[in-house]
């Protein structure tokens, strides 16, 4: 099920209701209510696909169990080893098999020999690559001592699969989620405000910014590089960089205020990415709960800052891992390796991390920041390498041509939107949201509610309706 869709407008009020009218007194029914709920809609999808979901759910469950209780380092290794090997292997599957497969067969046309290599057609079940990595690192935390396993498979099973944040995250840790489902929370009209407040924000940079940027950049990368000018071919990368913005983290702010509604904490997975200082701390404000997840079971594991090439090392492996998670083309391995070299200066450079608050003055190294990053989103937005590095290259050869064309995207509605997006979170840059820094007259609140709605239903595609991009990974 889609947020942006009538069947959600329609299901949330009904589980509101439910889950706090009907299901108030049992923590185990409300779980439980809960729990069918999220299947439902996930189901709404393709109801086949649960069977995996709840396999994932019940293989870490059962393993957090026999983690605890094993007696020896050997047998723990083993049960862990499992819960790896289960995990990857679901997502190996149907995520990677083809890609792997046309690499094999690659190789050995490289050394001469002809293999009529079958690939199968598989489809990719949404959400996947969150909630395996969401078990995963349960797992893992049980090993290292940080969590102890819950016993209870309804709340366990509930953390997995909680709608909100099910298809495309955040990818929550069991320490912080999971003993939310083990209290009766009882409504906080405060959380429930705000929370709505999000998902206002939330669907306006999904409708208004990421759905009407999206035609324009397909259109710009569906063109012909060789004829197009460098300028419109740049504003392509640069209309891509904020229509995946707009797309994930309104997708995250939607699912960060629906769980609210039910009294539930989501980790914030995006701090105003694009006002960052430098590519770390890009990453520190991108995708919180993905980068977090890498440094803390990738990085770390590998030695993480052991020694300046130990360090530039273990970065470059990160990233192009991260960059694979994105999706099985070279296209996503380049781009994390790109955005890898990016951090390689900081390495050797022994430069300070900035942790103040952006202000005007950092404008030039805000935006160098974007700049690369933007460049760089070229990689992550074609489908193949050919064709990013004739975007790329075409850019510089041809940015003199019809200059003229520079006033023309400078002037774009889509442009007037996206400036009226960064001024409102620039006021609210150290806050968890958009809108959460609201003036205290009431009349002026309602009066901002009602133009931020206004502006989405002015500026929807009502022809088109845009999944969000993240449900591919």
């Amino acid at each position: 099920m889609l947020f942006n869709s009538f069947g959600f407008l329609v299901f949330l009020p009904v589980v509101f209701l439910a889950y706090w009218y009907l299901f108030n007194r049992d923590i185990r029914l409300r779980n439980l209510f809960l729990l069918a709920a999220s299947y439902a809609f996930y189901g709404w999808w393709d109801w086949r696909f649960l069977g995996l979901i709840i396999v994932s759910s019940a293989t870490d469950f059962l393993i957090g169990l026999k983690l605890d209780t094993a007696m020896g380092a050997g047998k723990r290794k083993r049960w862990l080893a499992l819960s790896i090997a289960l995990n990857l292997g679901l997502l190996g599957c149907f995520k990677y098999f083809n890609f792997f497969l046309d690499g094999f067969s690659d190789l050995l046309s490289s050394l001469g020999m002809h293999a009529d290599v079958p690939t199968l057609q598989i489809m990719l079940p949404v959400g996947i690559s969150f909630y395996t990595f969401q078990t995963l690192s349960y797992s893992i935390d049980i090993y290292r001592e940080q969590v102890k396993p819950t016993r209870d498979p309804v709340a366990f099973f509930a953390f997995v699969a909680f709608f909100p944040q099910l298809v495309a995250g955040p990818i929550e840790r069991a320490r912080s989620l999971l003993p939310q489902f083990q209290v009766l929370h009882r409504f906080d009209p405060v959380a429930a405000k705000d929370g709505l407040r999000q998902m206002l924000w939330g669907f306006f940079k999904k409708l208004v910014i990421a759905d009407n940027c999206a035609p324009l950049v397909d259109a710009i990368f569906e063109s012909d590089p060789a004829t197009t000018p460098g300028i419109t071919l740049f504003f392509g990368a640069f209309f891509f960089a904020f229509q995946i913005y707009g797309d994930f983290s309104g997708y995250s702010d939607i699912a960060i205020g629906t769980a609210r509604l039910f009294g539930i904490r989501l980790s914030q997975n995006f701090a105003y990415p694009y006002f960052a200082r430098n590519v770390s701390e890009f990453w520190r404000r991108w995708h919180i709960s993905l980068s977090t997840w890498f440094r803390d079971y990738v990085y770390l594991p590998l030695g993480g800052w052991r020694g300046k090439a130990g360090r530039a090392r273990n970065i470059l492996v990160t990233f192009a891992v991260s960059g694979l998670w994105h999706g099985a083309n070279w296209t996503f391995i380049n781009w994390g390796m790109v955005h890898g070299l990016y951090h390689l200066p900081k390495v050797y450079s022994d430069a300070s991390v900035k942790k103040t608050k952006p202000t005007l003055r950092d404008l030039p190294s805000m935006s160098v920041t974007f700049l690369l990053i933007t460049l760089a989103w070229v990689l992550f937005r074609a489908s193949s390498l050919t064709e990013a590095m004739d975007h790329l290259t075409h850019i510089a050869s041809n940015f003199l041509l019809h200059p003229g064309s520079l006033l023309l995207h400078i002037m774009r509605p889509e442009m007037m939107l996206i400036v009226a997006m960064l001024l409102v979170e620039w006021r609210s840059r150290t806050d968890p949201h958009g809108l959460s820094r609201m003036p205290m007259s009431l009349g002026l609140r309602w009066g901002i509610y009602l133009l931020v709605t206004l502006t989405i239903l002015l500026n929807m595609d009502l022809s088109t309706r845009h999944e969000f991009i993240y449900f591919r990974f």
